[in-house]
């Protein structure tokens, strides 16, 4: 199946130091999913998952900076 008939998007996830991590997926749930392939558990537990927010790629530069 193509990438293109499935739609991702960038979310930003609070983490509870106060900074946001960045991941991508179809759903705020698939994004933590594709998340836990590469962060540890003690990374994935510093995730407030129900605290995100949607963003375009074109709006990355806004949050950079609270990237952690």
């Amino acid at each position: 199946m193509s990438s293109f008939s499935n739609p991702h998007y960038m979310y930003l996830f609070k983490l509870k130091n106060g900074k946001q991590k960045l991941a991508y997926g179809n759903t705020p749930e698939d994004a933590l999913e594709i998340l836990s392939a590469r962060l540890t558990d003690e990374e994935m537990a510093e995730i407030i998952r129900d605290d995100y927010i949607k963003i375009s790629q074109r709006k990355l530069q806004k949050y950079v900076h609270n990237l952690g």
